[in-house]
């Protein structure tokens, strides 16, 4: 991986643990007024996921998973502004949960797509 990709992917793995955490606060009812940070890191790390599966395309990693990674980007952000008006009322949990395990499969693709660029990068190295 070059720098620029693993300033990428440090970059989804620090969007990701801060929106769990602006998440959880979020979650408790008592830190509406941070949503919009937390959308705000939500688009950085989907422009990551993005940005990670661009590049891994082109280090030749398997199509389904940068497919997948181009999916989950595009799945969590629609979830995530939309799910105030899904599920209202006592049966709003579970939209959450669902927002929380999208971002985390979200977050989970793009240490995938780093973990097979870097494989593809080491493979290419000792055949070279």
């Amino acid at each position: 991986m070059t720098r620029f990709t693993t300033a990428v992917h440090m970059t989804l793995r620090i969007s990701g643990v801060l929106l769990i955490l602006l998440g959880l606060a979020i979650w408790t009812g008592r830190a509406d007024a941070i949503i919009p940070v937390h959308e705000f890191f939500g688009f950085v790390l989907v422009l990551s996921l993005w940005t990670l599966a661009f590049f891994a395309a082109r280090a030749g990693v398997q199509r389904g998973v940068v497919v997948a990674g181009f999916a989950w980007g595009l799945i969590a952000p629609i979830l995530g502004l939309t799910q105030a008006n899904l599920l209202t009322n006592d049966w709003h949990w579970v939209i959450q949960i669902l927002h929380l395990l999208v971002g985390l499969a979200a977050i989970g693709t793009g240490e995938g797509l780093a973990l097979r660029m870097r494989r593809l990068n080491a493979s290419q190295v000792k055949a070279a």
